[in-house]
């Protein structure tokens, strides 16, 4: 998300919008040709423009949601056209938001993300104190999804919270009163901002294909550290279910058929 608001930034922020097309039912006759982006910033999962007229154009890639750059006149291969949710351009670059289930002008970003607690990639506010805090209110909850909790840590997702849990060598299902949560927290922050220059998330270090992460999408696959299969499950419950990976030997603590 960091690094799809920089590239929306720098191809729009400064610049008077030129096109405007929201193909959502609730802002169809909508129209923001003429107002200049003034910045666009990632806040949590959530991507905010902010405009000239002072309104904030929110938009949540969620799950299969995603922002694609293009010069004007270039053809647009992030997906077929039906899957476009809103347009914006000018002379030089035109962003197309693609399967983004969340597109709406706010006037309050507070509205939509007041309720999100420290964002790991925001250096010059992370507060890991109250991160840890925030973790620390349910010490019965389940680490992996306590760490999925975007009111508490904002901006870790499935592939990190599975990755600092291998990495800390505790299964994402034991209880966050039984982790050693400032390193948990500096953990995912470590992991995360390692990445933010580019799309190729590394969590070995290595950027060469299949070595890139210790469990995560590794199902089946020998461990890394100690050649045992990893393994996988869902966690949580209907409609937050995320698919989990841990390595039975390295990782501590309860799990799927333990």
């Amino acid at each position: 998300m960091w690094l799809s608001a920089r590239q929306l930034h720098e191809a729009l922020a400064g610049r008077e919008l030129t096109v405007s097309d929201f193909r959502v039912p609730q802002l169809a006759t909508t129209t923001l040709v003429g107002q200049t982006v003034l910045e666009v910033v990632s806040r949590g999962k959530h991507m905010l423009t902010r405009l000239s007229s002072g309104l904030t154009l929110h938009t949540h890639f969620r799950m299969d949601g995603s922002w694609r750059v293009y010069r004007p006149g270039a053809p647009w291969t992030g997906g077929p056209d039906w899957q476009v949710r809103v347009v914006l351009g000018n002379a030089e670059r035109v962003a197309v938001g693609y399967r983004m289930p969340v597109v709406e002008l706010v006037r309050d970003e507070s509205t939509v993300v007041g309720h999100l607690g420290p964002d790991v990639m925001d250096e010059a506010s992370f507060d890991r104190d109250q991160a840890v805090r925030r973790l620390a209110a349910d010490p019965s909850r389940e680490i992996g999804m306590a760490l999925l909790d975007q009111r508490l840590l904002a901006g870790v997702g499935n592939l990190y919270r599975v990755e600092a849990c291998y990495l800390e060598r505790v299964t994402p299902w034991v209880r966050v009163g039984d982790v050693d949560l400032p390193a948990m927290v500096d953990r995912c922050v470590a992991l995360m901002r390692f990445n933010r220059g580019r799309f190729t998330q590394s969590t070995t270090g290595s950027l060469r294909p299949h070595e890139t992460h210790w469990v995560f999408e590794r199902s089946g696959q020998p461990c890394r550290a100690c050649s045992t299969r990893i393994r996988s499950a869902e966690q949580g419950v209907p409609p937050y279910q995320r698919l989990t990976y841990w390595c039975p030997t390295c990782q501590t603590g309860p799990a799927p058929g333990r």
